[in-house]
């Protein structure tokens, strides 16, 4: 038990901030649904009884080893043209927009949920009203998605309806996404934190008419991406062309590869084609969540784990802890170390505490191997508290 303490003075105490990330590659193939059993139905992907989300597992969702990968959901706003009372599941649809548009935008001042901005400014302009909601688990994202780490490349061909990630989209048509200016422009008037805007070109692994797929194969504007959440709101654009006011470059629809004017490349059956429109209003959010999830070519990005340190400097001086406070430090009055009176005391240091304002033992640091302190030396130990 300590018997003798010593105050930490302001320039004895620091604090430090510590980024880890880690590499994370989703690969199509499991997304699209490795685990097909000879039904077709994908073990690995998790549909529930409420239809307002998809839940995507890196095993067959009940094996042991399975983890949790994301979410995938659909929504659209009230005042979205979608928003009819003949769509399917049209107020779930709402409302899976409403409650994360809440989280992720928050209420203007009139107490309104707003809508996601396309250029973050919340101050008008376009609004996304038609989007998809990626949500990473905590398990991959960590404490945030590394800011400009994010890539999503996402087949947008309508060559077949069902197209999965195994090869029957034309992979002349992938889109990639990024948040290419997260690194050093984000945004931070959102009440779940730091976010970003996710732009769309032509993937450079498309060849001939994919090359010019978007719109002059520009970086255009196509969702958010949510940092600390791990949550990416993947704007319906993406599947529409610039006459229907999305980013494809109209002229592609017209190929014969993609499937003519009408064909968003997004149906969710083999045969026939719809626009984007028809798809999201005559769907149910699982139909919906599979077409966009079959499409999903590849997704990387670098999570963070943030280590925050508070650093003690321990200071010793020649003329303090010189004794120890072992009780057998001593016998009959007399201290073992020493042999003649003239002899200096000496301690060894094995163990530093650090206590509270009224000398309660808060913390202790080992030290790895024993220190002599006598009258003539001086030291400082370091002390570090991870959390």
């Amino acid at each position: 038990m300590a018997t003798t303490f010593k105050t930490f003075l302001n320039n004895d105490k620091t604090t430090t901030r510590t980024l880890l990330h880690e590499a994370i590659p989703i690969t199509g193939s499991i997304i699209s649904g490795t685990y097909d059993t000879s039904a077709g139905v994908s073990r690995n992907i998790k549909d529930f009884s409420h239809g307002m989300f998809q839940a995507i597992y890196d095993y067959p969702y009940l094996s042991s080893s399975a983890n949790h990968i994301f979410d995938i959901a659909v929504g659209y706003s009230a005042n979205s043209e979608a928003s009819s009372s003949t769509s399917t599941q049209n107020s779930k649809k709402i409302n899976v927009y409403n409650s994360l548009a809440q989280v992720l935008v928050g209420n203007d001042t009139a107490g309104a949920i707003r809508e996601f901005d396309e250029d973050g400014d919340l101050t008008g302009g376009t609004k996304l009203k038609e989007v998809f909601f990626l949500n990473f688990a905590r398990l991959l994202s960590k404490d945030e998605i590394q800011k400009g780490s994010f890539e999503l490349k996402l087949g947008v061909s309508g060559t077949t309806g069902a197209a999965r990630y195994t090869g029957n989209f034309n992979s002349n048509y992938i889109m990639k996404i990024t948040d290419t200016s997260g690194s050093n422009k984000y945004y931070t008037n959102s009440p779940a934190g730091e976010y970003g805007i996710l732009y769309a070109t032509a993937s450079s692994a498309g060849q001939g008419p994919g090359t010019a797929m978007v719109r002059s194969n520009s970086g255009w504007p196509c969702g958010l991406l949510y940092y600390q959440t791990g949550i990416a709101v993947l704007s319906g654009s993406v599947f529409s062309s610039n006459t229907d006011g999305g980013i494809l470059n109209p002229t592609h629809y017209e190929s014969t590869e993609v499937g003519g004017e009408q064909n968003p490349a997004l149906s969710t059956t083999n045969a026939g084609t719809v626009t984007f429109e028809q798809a999201l209003t005559g769907n149910t959010i699982q139909a919906m969540s599979d077409a966009i999830r079959n499409r999903i070519y590849n997704v990387q990005f670098n999570n963070t784990t943030e280590l925050n340190s508070a650093i003690y400097f321990c200071r010793v001086n020649h003329n303090e802890f010189n004794y120890s406070a072992n009780p057998t430090y001593t016998s009959d009055s007399k201290i073992r170390i020493k042999r003649d009176s003239t002899d200096t005391p000496a301690s060894y240091f094995t163990t530093v505490g650090l206590y509270s304002a009224d000398n309660e033992l808060l913390a202790v640091a080992k030290l790895s191997e024993p220190l002599k302190k006598d009258p003539t030396n001086e030291m400082t130990i370091r002390v570090r508290l991870d959390y």
